[in-house]
């Protein structure tokens, strides 16, 4: 479905947000009553950038970081997890990086502070993108976030442009945050321009309302929102529903999946590690049912461990967890 040019030297590059996550260590309680943290690099292409790299892909990354020892600590990661720096952008007029405390109050109640004010990566500017290095990969990851303000805005068009012009995958995360969209009439535009230029879209289905929240279209069927996105250029529309699974829509037909069962540690991060695992089995050449699978797993893996980026699991830790899971609940677990 997506032809992916194997004699690209970088098979992908996330664009956008990366920032730092502090998820508590005392959980299962309120924000207020939390004292002890642990210091993760977060974000959601940031996320997918590691989760592809223990994948096993070449990964690279276009972004923007502050000039100062947060900055230093995402870098100094994303080298110590073989994601290439050389396009990643430090700030000089005193931007910060944006910091995100989790709250972890039960194992489906989870909520997240932000601190958005001058931020690092919302800086991102157009000549900062190369278009050597997008033409040197087989995919680029872009970030709904990213689209939230200028100049990170632009920059985003502009990869998308050489990604076009050279026959690279645009991959669309809708990754809808609220806290720095000034309305939905804003997020609906630049949402819709890019998904008209995309190859394959990943979001939920609220986010997909929210991109088309100004066409309004009396059918919000799941089926109708794919084919809208399908007659543009998306060869793939994946439509999730949370802990009701999701669905991924071709020209032809649909798959489905469902979650897989697991204790539940927190409820945010799963989406990141489903994008990475998914955008890696359509890497392989394998079918979409099993690239969904695959996504699905590591997105129940990383809801049961406290981290996002550092948990991010190999593809053997993969393949292990649904074995285990077969072999408990049944070959069908997450397809029946």
């Amino acid at each position: 479905m997506l032809k992916f040019d194997q004699n690209r030297p970088m098979d992908i590059i996330p664009i956008g947000r990366v920032a730092i996550d502090f998820n508590p260590t005392d959980i299962h309680k309120p924000l207020e009553e939390s004292k002890n943290f642990n210091k993760y690099v977060g974000g959601s292409p940031a996320n997918i950038a590691v989760g592809l790299s223990r994948l096993g892909k070449k990964v690279g990354f276009i972004g923007k970081v502050s000039d100062d020892s947060f900055g230093k600590f995402v870098t100094n990661y994303f080298e110590e997890n073989n994601i290439d720096t050389t396009e990643v952008a430090t700030c000089k007029n005193g931007e910060s990086l944006g910091l995100t405390f989790t709250e972890i109050k039960s194992p489906t109640e989870s909520s997240i502070l932000m601190y958005r004010n001058g931020i690092a990566d919302l800086m991102l500017e157009s000549s900062e993108v190369s278009e050597e290095y997008i033409k040197n990969a087989k995919a680029i990851v872009v970030s709904g976030t990213a689209l939230s303000a200028s100049p990170s805005r632009e920059a985003c068009f502009t990869a998308v442009e050489y990604a076009k012009k050279h026959g690279t995958i645009v991959i669309f995360d809708v990754d809808y945050r609220s806290y720095t969209w000034k309305s939905k009439e804003e997020v609906a535009i630049y949402y819709s321009l890019i998904g008209r230029l995309s190859d394959l879209i990943i979001g939920s289905k609220e986010e997909f309302e929210l991109m088309e929240g100004i066409a309004n279209f009396e059918d919000k069927s799941d089926i109708a929102i794919a084919n809208r996105w399908l007659a543009y250029e998306n060869k793939i529309v994946v439509i999730k529903h949370g802990k009701e699974g999701s669905v991924a829509y071709t020209e032809n037909s649909s798959y489905k999946i469902k979650p897989f069962p697991v204790k539940l540690l927190k409820s945010f991060g799963g989406g990141d590690a489903y994008a990475s695992a998914f955008i890696y089995g359509l890497m392989e050449g394998w079918d979409i049912i099993d690239a969904l699978e695959f996504g699905s797993a590591s997105a129940a893996m990383l809801v049961a461990s406290h981290s996002c980026s550092e948990d991010m699991p190999t593809a053997d830790e993969i393949q292990n967890f649904i074995d285990l899971k077969k072999a408990e609940f049944g070959e069908m677990v997450a397809r029946g």
